[in-house]
C-alpha cells in the first residue's frame, strides 16, 4: 500500500493554471413534475364533475390531456443533470490547488495535490504529506486568486492537514460536509492528477473501515476505500457523495507493484474524522 509519497511530478507546461471560472451551484428540476401534471389532471377533473352545471370529459380528452402532461413530464425529467455534473458544479467554488517546495529541490519539482475550503474563514483541508516539509506553499483558488500558505494544524497520525492563506479570493465558498457512506454508494473524485487541474472521476465506495499500512512507521485506519481514479495529485482532494457533499479526504491508493499509478483501489479518510482537524462538529 502507498501514500502517493509526496506527489511529486513535474507539472506540464501551463497545466497548473488550467483553474475554472467560478461557478455557481446548479438545481435540478426533480421527477416529481410527472406526479404533479397527473394531479393537477385528476383534481380538474374532479372541480369539473363536481361543479353547479357539471360537464362531462370524454375518454378522448381525458386521454389527451393525460398523454400531454406525461410527456411533459418525461421531458422535464430528461434535463436533469447527471448526478456527476451536479457534484462537479457544486464543489468547484470550493477547489483549491496546492503546491510546495521542499528545501534543496530543483525548480521543476514540486509537491503538488488538492485541497478544499471548509469554512467562511477560507481555512482548506488537505492530505498532510501533500505539504509535510515543504519549505514554502502556494494555494490557488477557483477563481484563479493564488497566495502563500502556512499549515495552521495538523493530525499526523490521520495524514491531514489544515491551511491558511494570506490571501483569500473575493468570494468564499465553503464546501458542504456530508454524512457517512455506505458500500455500493456512488462517490465522486475530484483534484489535480499528475498536474491536470479539476479532474474528475467516478465510482462506488467498495470497502469500509479499511486499514492501510503507509510506511514502516505509520498505519491509517478506518478509511473509506472506493473505486474512483485516483493519482498523484489527487491527494487531499475531497471524495464525493451525489449531491456534491465532501464524505472524505483522499490519502492514498493501493498498488502491489509498488508504483504511483491507480490500479482500481483508492482510499479516503472520513469527512468525520478529517473534519475534526479544523474543529468541525464530528458525525
Amino acid at each position: 500500500m502507498r501514500v502517493f509519497d509526496d506527489d511529486r511530478i513535474e507539472t506540464p507546461e501551463g497545466v497548473e493554471d488550467q483553474q475554472p471560472p467560478h461557478e455557481r451551484r446548479g438545481r435540478s428540476p426533480g421527477l416529481a413534475w410527472l406526479g404533479i401534471g397527473l394531479a393537477i389532471v385528476l383534481a380538474a377533473i374532479a372541480f369539473v364533475r363536481s361543479g353547479d352545471n357539471p360537464a362531462t370529459l370524454t375518454p378522448e380528452q381525458i386521454s389527451s390531456t393525460i398523454s400531454s402532461e406525461v410527456a411533459s413530464g418525461l421531458a422535464d425529467a430528461q434535463n436533469v443533470p447527471p448526478a456527476g455534473e451536479i457534484a462537479f458544479r457544486a464543489i468547484q467554488p470550493s477547489m483549491v490547488y496546492i503546491s510546495g517546495r521542499l528545501p534543496g529541490a530543483p525548480p521543476d519539482e514540486t509537491m503538488s495535490g488538492a485541497g478544499v475550503i471548509i469554512d467562511a474563514d477560507g481555512r482548506i483541508l488537505t492530505a498532510r504529506h501533500v505539504v509535510n516539509g515543504a519549505e514554502s506553499i502556494e494555494v490557488t483558488f477557483a477563481d484563479g486568486t493564488k497566495s502563500s500558505a502556512t499549515v495552521a494544524s495538523e493530525q499526523p497520525e490521520n495524514d491531514i492537514a489544515v491551511l491558511v492563506a494570506d490571501q483569500l479570493p473575493s468570494v468564499v465558498v465553503p464546501a458542504v460536509l456530508g454524512g457517512g457512506v455506505r458500500t455500493g454508494d456512488e462517490v465522486y473524485a475530484t483534484g489535480h492528477p499528475f498536474g491536470l487541474a479539476n479532474s474528475f472521476s467516478a465510482g462506488v465506495v467498495s470497502g469500509l473501515n479499511r486499514t492501510v499500512p503507509i510506511s514502516d512507521q505509520q498505519t491509517l485506519t478506518g478509511l473509506i476505500q472506493f473505486d474512483a481514479a485516483v493519482n498523484p495529485g489527487n491527494s487531499g482532494g475531497p471524495l464525493l457523495n451525489r449531491a456534491g457533499q465532501v464524505v472524505g479526504i483522499v490519502t492514498a491508493l493501493a498498488n502491489p507493484a509498488d508504483e504511483n499509478f491507480f490500479v482500481g483501489i483508492g482510499f479516503a479518510i472520513p469527512i468525520a474524522t478529517a473534519g475534526g482537524a479544523a474543529g468541525a462538529p464530528q458525525q
